[in-house]
């Protein structure tokens, strides 16, 4: 990836928020995550984040949550229902 800034722009931006590759990367796994592009487990790949956890943290942080519904939970409530009627 390959973008080009003003000398002045770029000096500013990198002098605030650091690295701007990296921070453009970050953003683009964020974007790409919310709108079901990419999963958890492919921005983890793609930033190189250490673990699962790192990486549902650094999602979280972007206010870019899981990807549950309603469905999911209902399918999780049968799953602990199940569970506990066996014990």
């Amino acid at each position: 990836m390959n973008i080009t800034l003003p000398s002045d722009i770029e000096q500013r931006l990198q002098a605030h928020v650091g690295s701007l590759s990296q921070k453009a990367l970050e953003a683009v796994a964020v974007e790409a995550y919310r709108s079901k592009l990419i999963s958890a487990a492919e921005v983890q790949r793609m930033l190189q984040l250490p673990s699962k956890l790192t990486t549902d943290a650094f999602l979280k942080e972007h206010k870019a949550y899981l990807h549950y519904a309603e469905a999911d939970i209902e399918q999780d409530l049968e799953a602990v229902d199940r569970a506990l009627a066996k014990s």
